[in-house]
């Protein structure tokens, strides 16, 4: 295995052994999983300053098969032990540890799999996001947001000034408005009946999900599953409110803009960024959509966070100190 895709595979399993320790046996396991997805990570990514280049880039697809394959088996064990006799204290931290592993490293990994062209790829993680019961994603993302990022016709590109809570609401509503007319044209362009939207697959697989897990689990299952799911939905929300906050594409004779390397915050930060598979590297994945994550580069004149993307989606959960950051950057962007 090259060092580059090494790097990946440590960073991305780890979480995976300490969650499903943390579901089973608990206690100093929960607080381990805990401690890496947040200040273990905070600090490689201050010490971790290069790594060495692989000469060849490969796709990384196996390491994405495997990540969504421990996806689907440890969504339903967390949820179990949320649901079980564990310790108040140690399902907090569990919890709160799970959402972030779903919300950052699932997400990113089933990112890129909504990208690849091979139909298996693409519908695994297409199911990813459908047990994170946030299906609409899978088109809304490839068919809207791509095409709109950086306008008012992208529901998720955030604007300066707005709270990420305001953003949410609004993303998560107007994203799934957005997925569904896309759809539904492009259904249309092909002739083909409104039968075959996905959005049947989404709403029904979602609903599927939630009266399995009431079958299997009774309602304090339902209840923790419904609430990791949002725990993950608001981590990829905060992604995409980060990576795209008050940057906007300027109109030229009534259309905008290409998309650019400017339409985008990115992070250089190489542990968070090994975490999740190069999501960090947003400039590059726009301009280039179907590259895999271990080719995306960072563009030199592209915009940096002043911190890794995680801390970055901390601190925008505190408007007024996200704004004092951020705004003078947007600032500096638009003037440039």
């Amino acid at each position: 295995m090259k060092s580059q895709m090494r790097l990946f595979a440590i960073a991305t399993l780890t979480p995976v052994v300490l969650l499903t320790f943390g579901a089973t046996a608990g206690g100093l396991w929960v607080a381990a999983a805990l401690i890496y997805l947040t200040a273990f990570t905070a600090v490689l990514d201050r010490l971790i300053h290069k790594i060495s280049p692989d000469s060849e880039f490969p796709s990384g697809d196996g390491l994405s098969i495997v990540i969504a394959l421990a996806h689907f088996a440890l969504l339903p064990l967390i949820v179990a032990a949320l649901a079980g006799p564990m310790p108040i204290i140690e399902k907090l931290g569990l919890f709160l540890a799970a959402g972030l592993f779903f919300g950052q490293v699932s997400n990113a990994n089933a990112h890129e799999l909504i990208h690849r062209s091979t139909r298996l790829l693409n519908r695994l993680g297409v199911w990813v996001y459908i047990t994170l019961l946030f299906g609409h994603h899978a088109s809304a993302h490839v068919l809207v947001h791509h095409r709109h990022v950086a306008t008012n016709a992208d529901p998720n590109t955030s604007r300066k000034g707005e709270s990420f809570y305001r953003y949410f609401v609004r993303a998560w509503i107007g994203s799934f408005r957005a997925g569904y007319k896309a759809e539904a044209a492009r259904l249309h362009r092909i002739n083909r009946s409104a039968w075959h939207n996905p959005y049947l697959i989404y709403v029904g697989g979602a609903v599927l999900f939630i009266a399995s897990t009431a079958w299997l689990g009774g309602p304090k299952a339902v209840i923790a599953y419904l609430l990791l799911a949002g725990h993950a939905q608001s981590q990829l929300l905060l992604s995409d409110y980060v990576q795209h906050y008050g940057l906007n594409r300027v109109t030229r004779n009534g259309k905008p803009e290409p998309v650019g390397t400017q339409h985008s915050w990115n992070s250089p930060h190489y542990y968070s960024s090994a975490l999740m598979l190069n999501a960090t590297r947003h400039s590059d994945h726009h301009s280039h959509p179907a590259r895999p994550y271990p080719a995306l580069t960072l563009p030199q004149d592209a915009p940096m966070l002043p911190k890794p993307l995680p801390v970055m989606a901390s601190i925008a959960l505190i408007p007024p100190l996200w704004w004092r950051i951020m705004d003078p950057l947007v600032q500096e962007r638009t003037h440039a």
